[in-house]
């Protein structure tokens, strides 16, 4: 056969670059015992290729297109109606319309055939491509044949196939196509089916459309479909549609729309049979692609044909779980505010972390701890088997992410029974450490004086630090690599033993201040914003006021200034030799990186750049508080928050002398005032314990790899982030890098960060969201978690990247989540609202420590919410209204 047609039969996977996507994914559907596939051919790449290479003008107009953006959509539209036009008008080769009449008339002159293109970045598992390129149904004889095989070429240059091809960074010239020329079925039926539900994500679930006639009617829109969803071999939903037109084959050529009749259009086309026998048909496709597909299909004459399958790309991945049972995961990201992908050792690292889920050996990767999408998930699932856990676990979750806590509720719900069985007593050692933390908590809530706590604290954690630092820098190579592994495992039990019950207790007393002032009195929102407004000893708090030390040595010397501007990492600091004021600015940077040059944003993930590696994410944040407020105004706005809070404090206990059993209540609130005013502080002390490990073990990593740079094993010291540390350590002992493997990791992660992660989800990919609509809500709100009071009017902000922030005075802060990096933006924003957090997350925290209400756990609102916009926010009852 010639190299430029393959009948269906000689097709599979490896024909990729031959005949595209949906050509190979028809060729292996070709293979599959039981799957009845309409007979055809393709046209491959090795013809469009020879008939393009006839041209003398698609060079130059090709080289037109690669300078366009995707904004630039009037000129697309130019350059590729040229482009269409000069193709439909060239000649097709000889020896290309002779291989195509020889398949025609093999496989049936006498057909009506479908004719689609199928381009090599198409029906791909990160790239669907879907509807870029046209389709041409029911055409007869040859010469149709090739005339619409040369529309099909010229299609690969439509407006929106352009647009998208630049969007999502494929190169013009790289992207070839080939044409699949398929016998038509004219059909009673036809649909798409999803062998995994394409809303929950439920890959337990399979969805079907079903319509009268033609399916390209149904894909291209143009009709509605009855809706039947089946699982487990039963048909669980079924939602009728009123079909009102269908596409039928017309006569020896085209296809024509017509009116369903009226008692007909109401029914339900799709006998529960047939949705059986189809989903069977799904489930057998996607086993043997390996993933949820997207199915083509129609039912002539009782037969089920199935014409296209394409993997489904907008399913977020199910982690790995070796039983079968059902589990719930929740995200980390969300819950540490970094919903980005991370790297394999970022990943590595964290899983060795998590002390729980190991089979007898520490040093190995968490199993409660799974991968999905490049980001990180938490499997409560056995903590929810006991009756403590279903019981506290999402009241405790709820402080970080409200939804998520929501979301664990109904799957307790629904699994109540199965969670039960088969689960064990709780372990003597945990409910040893469980006591003794209980003991410790009531212990700070009740007499414990505070007097001398943090700096007890602090020298603690600063020992600890001391110690693990000697440790991994007294070792080198592969014993230093597993001595990282012995500390990572250590670090949470340590934190939990000698910080837990301190921040517990500031997340405890801040809900009964919150519920018993609003029990014992009313219009109780101006007090509470007031009392946690700066609390002492908040290392995050105290870094953003160095920081701001720092923008008031810039703001007296323009040349700074204007350096800062375009500096660059490697002579971020030595560019400032020379600079008027470049000596004074030079000192404070240096000094606060030695104190806060290990932080970053998303800094839970080793692989990101510190602000010691990358200063210049500061600059934003620094010119902001330059820009936008006096000298010195941070500190002095901080020591009013001091005395803000004193007064509010005051002004609440005073209102309780006149209630009834006031001095009791006042007894009560005062120690608890008392108690969160000395431990909230400590709330951010966890992380910054665990950050300057996280660095240490990263500049360890780094000087390890180093070495192998130099004796030529890697090519880079940071292609190290792309394993993990065990793998880390074979390459220590073998000497060899699998860079094959490290380039398919690269492509992974670089699709991981177009996904968006859901906040929890069960093993069978349904996401599970948790919203809940007051019915005090405007309808058109989005709803959040509020974590701090008050309402605000203003100008949204919307920040994806710190490093490019700009925010001004009375701004309302919209972002994916704030961490610690963020803290510097908040002296000037009037408010704040997040898609990641929970009331005791950063975010939150912070908000009241500055007194500006804040909505957290707001889904898409850096999407749905225009930068620009006038928004209002409501931090006492948890939504964003737009403003007109």
């Amino acid at each position: 056969m010639c190299h430029y047609v393959l009948p269906f039969t000689a097709i599979n996977q490896a024909h990729l670059e031959q005949v595209g996507g949906k050509g190979a994914n028809l060729g292996e559907l070709y293979q599959i015992p039981g799957i009845f596939v309409p007979e055809g051919f393709c046209i491959t790449t090795a013809a469009y290729r020879d008939f393009i290479a006839t041209s003398g003008q698609l060079d130059m107009l090709l080289g037109e297109l690669e300078k366009l953006g995707h904004e630039d959509i009037d000129e697309c539209r130019r350059v590729g109606l040229l482009i269409r036009s000069h193709l439909e008008e060239l000649s097709i080769p000889l020896s290309i319309q002779a291989a195509v009449r020889e398949i025609w008339e093999q496989t049936g002159s006498h057909f009506s055939y479908a004719i689609r293109s199928s381009a090599t970045a198409e029906d791909l598992p990160g790239a669907s491509f879907a509807g870029q390129q046209d389709t041409f149904l029911n055409i007869k004889g040859l010469e149709a044949i090739i005339i619409h095989m040369r529309k099909c070429w010229a299609s690969l240059f439509t407006d929106r196939a352009i647009i998208y091809r630049i969007q999502n960074g494929f190169n013009h010239r790289a992207v070839l196509l080939a044409v699949v020329v398929q016998r038509m079925i004219f059909p009673e039926l036809s649909g798409i089916m999803f062998t995994a539900d394409p809303v929950s994500g439920n890959r337990k679930v399979t969805s079907i459309d079903a319509s009268y006639g033609l399916g390209e009617a149904l894909v291209s829109g143009q009709v509605s479909a009855d809706l039947y969803q089946v699982r487990a071999g039963m048909v669980v939903k079924k939602k009728i549609a009123d079909k009102r037109i269908a596409i039928y084959g017309l006569g020896d050529a085209g296809v024509v729309k017509q009116a369903v009749a009226a008692d007909k259009a109401t029914k339900q086309a799709l006998p529960d049979q047939v949705a059986l026998v189809l989903a069977e048909l799904g489930e057998k496709i996607a086993a043997h692609f390996g993933s949820p597909q997207d199915i083509e299909w129609c039912l002539a004459d009782d037969t089920v044909f199935i014409v296209q399958s394409r993997p489904i790309t907008t399913l977020y991945p199910v982690p790995h779980i070796a039983d079968h049972h059902l589990h719930m995961l929740f995200s980390l990201g969300h819950v540490q505010m970094m919903t980005e992908p991370m790297k394999p050792l970022g990943i590595s690292v964290l899983r060795i972390f998590m002390p729980f889920g190991k089979a007898g050996n520490h040093r190995s990767e968490s199993e409660l701890l799974l991968e999905a999408g490049g980001r990180l998930y938490i499997d409560v699932t056995k903590a929810l088997g006991y009756r403590i856990g279903r019981k506290f676990l999402p009241a405790l979750i709820s402080n970080a992410d409200e939804f998520i806590s929501r979301a664990m509720e109904e799957f307790i719900h629904r699994t109540d029974s199965t969670l039960k069985a088969g689960i064990g007593s709780v372990s003597f050692s945990l409910a040893r450490s469980t006591g003794a933390f209980i003991l410790k908590l009531m212990k700070t809530l009740t007499f414990q004086n505070q007097a001398v706590l943090r700096e007890r604290l602090e020298d603690l954690l600063a020992a600890r630090v001391a110690e693990n630092r000697q440790k991994i820098n007294s070792k080198s190579g592969i014993e230093r690599i597993k001595q990282i592994q012995d500390i990572l495992p250590m670090l949470l039990p340590f934190v939990f033993k000698n910080l837990g019950p301190y921040v517990a207790s500031g997340v405890l007393t801040f809900r009964l201040i919150d519920k018993l002032a609003a029990w014992w009195l009313e219009d109780v929102d101006q007090e509470l914003s007031g009392i946690s407004k700066a609390p002492l000893g908040n290392v995050t708090s105290e870094m953003g006021l160095a920081l701001g030390d720092v923008a008031d040595s810039v703001r007296n010397y323009p040349e700074v200034i204007e350096y800062l501007r375009t500096a660059i990492d490697a002579e971020f600091i030595t560019g400032l030799n020379g600079i008027a004021g470049g000596q004074e600015v030079q000192g404070m940077i240096q000094g606060f990186l030695e104190k806060y040059g290990m932080r970053t944003t998303g800094e839970i993930d080793i692989t990101r750049p510190r602000w010691r590696e990358s200063p210049s994410e500061l600059v934003s944040s620094i010119l902001s508080h330059v820009e936008n407020s006096k000298v010195g105004e941070h500190r002095a706005q901080f020591r009013q928050g001091e005395l803000t809070a004193q007064q509010s404090a005051d002004q609440l206990i005073e209102r309780l002398r006149y209630t009834r059993w006031g001095f009791l209540k006042r007894k009560i609130m005062t120690r608890l005032i008392a108690v969160y005013r000395k431990v909230i502080g400590l709330r951010e002390h966890p992380k910054f314990f665990l950050v300057q490990h996280f660095d240490m073990i990263k500049q360890a990593v780094l000087q390890e790899a180093e070495r192998l740079v130099g004796e030529k094993v890697l090519e880079n010291r940071e292609d190290i982030f792309w394993l993990t540390l065990d793998e880390f350590i074979a390459v220590l002992e073998t000497r060899q890098v699998n860079y094959d493997m490290i380039a398919v990791r690269q492509e992974a992660y670089e699709r991981n960060r177009k996904l968006t992660p859901p906040r929890a989800m069960t093993s069978e990919g349904e996401i599970l969201n948790g919203l809940v609509r007051s019915a005090d809500m405007p309808s058109d709100a989005l709803i959040g978690s509020p974590v701090s009071v008050g309402v605000v009017e203003g100008r949204a902000r919307v920040v994806i990247n710190l490093a490019d922030a700009k925010i001004n005075k009375g701004d309302i802060l919209v972002a994916r989540f704030t961490d610690p990096g963020w803290t510097p933006l908040f002296p000037l924003a009037a408010g704040l609202v997040t898609e990641a957090g929970g009331l005791m997350t950063h975010g939150a925290v912070v908000a009241r420590e500055y007194g500006i209400p804040a909505v957290v756990g707001v889904d898409g609102a850096t999407v749905k919410i225009k930068d620009g916009q006038m928004i209002r926010i409501d931090g006492r009852k948890g939504y964003v209204e737009f403003i007109q």
